[in-house]
């Protein structure tokens, strides 16, 4: 990802204008079928939408950049707090269109912002990897998941062989590539690979209005904290993890957001964190 940063009125400005970019389809000439990517920012969640609904909401070499385009706003734009990323109609996504680039799921994994993916429906092959290197999993009951590449001569390339085990555990993880069988979303909330189950779509549409409110209530520098100490101290000692987590407390006392927690917990008030 592009790490060019600027003064936060330039990031807001030019958040706004991808935002208005991003929000035309992006059909090409001839009236090819490459899908469109949907936003809607509410209360500081931003919500993408894939729209390809003739293709499952498969995901195009046309989306996938215009998905890396939205992932550096959300990077650089301080009113955006979260990221969801949901499909169209009654599937999630269906896989990638083969000239997709594997720095898409990467960028949208390396966020710093909280991220969630909202399934509407099935996440089959990419669909799920690209599910998988969000933060949360919120899923409708009818949705199945699913790695069938092995059944096409294939191997997961965008995190899947990583991601599943470290979610589900190596035996649940080499059951579902290797046998390419779907599980449905209750078994797959009890394995630990969706974090939220709903009952209906208007079930799930509730569920993540919620969880998106209570994410962009939250310090956004306490959440990127919380990502920072997670994510590296997986791999270190539990040792070096806590020396990681007591430095990044340390930090965190010194910002004016945790300041503003703590006087509005004194006032019995609901804080107005400015991420400073």
């Amino acid at each position: 990802m592009r790490k060019t940063r600027s003064k936060p009125e330039a990031r807001r400005s030019a958040g706004a204008a991808s935002r208005a970019k991003l929000s035309a389809p992006t059909n090409g000439a001839g009236g090819a079928d490459l899908g469109a990517i949907e936003i809607d920012l509410n209360g500081g969640a931003l919500v993408a939408t894939l729209k390809r609904p003739r293709a499952h909401n498969r995901i195009s070499h046309a989306m996938a950049r215009e998905l890396m385009d939205l992932a550096e706003t959300v990077e650089d734009d301080d009113a955006i707090l979260a990221l969801a990323i949901t499909g169209a109609g009654n599937v999630f996504c269906a896989g990638f269109d083969d000239d997709v680039d594997a720095l898409l799921v990467e960028t949208l994994a390396l966020l710093s912002k909280p991220t969630v993916a909202i399934l509407n429906g099935d996440a089959t092959d990419e669909g799920l990897e690209l599910a998988m290197a969000l933060d949360l999993r919120a899923a409708v009951g009818g949705a199945h998941l699913a790695l069938t590449q092995l059944k096409r001569g294939k191997l997961p390339r965008f995190g899947g062989t990583q991601r599943l085990p470290r979610l589900a555990g190596p035996a649940q993880a080499l059951r579902m590539m290797l046998t390419g069988a779907p599980i449905n979303a209750a078994d797959a909330m009890r394995l630990g690979l969706v974090t939220y189950l709903a009952d209906d779509a208007r079930d799930l549409e509730r569920v993540a209005r919620e969880l998106l409110a209570t994410l962009a209530s939250r310090g956004p520098i306490g959440m990127r904290m919380a990502k920072e100490a997670v994510r590296k101290g997986y791999d270190m000692t539990i040792e070096q993890g806590i020396r990681l987590e007591e430095d990044l407390y340390a930090l965190l006392q010194t910002t004016t957001d945790r300041a503003e927690g703590v006087r509005a917990f004194l006032e019995k008030r609901k804080p107005l964190f400015k991420g400073a």
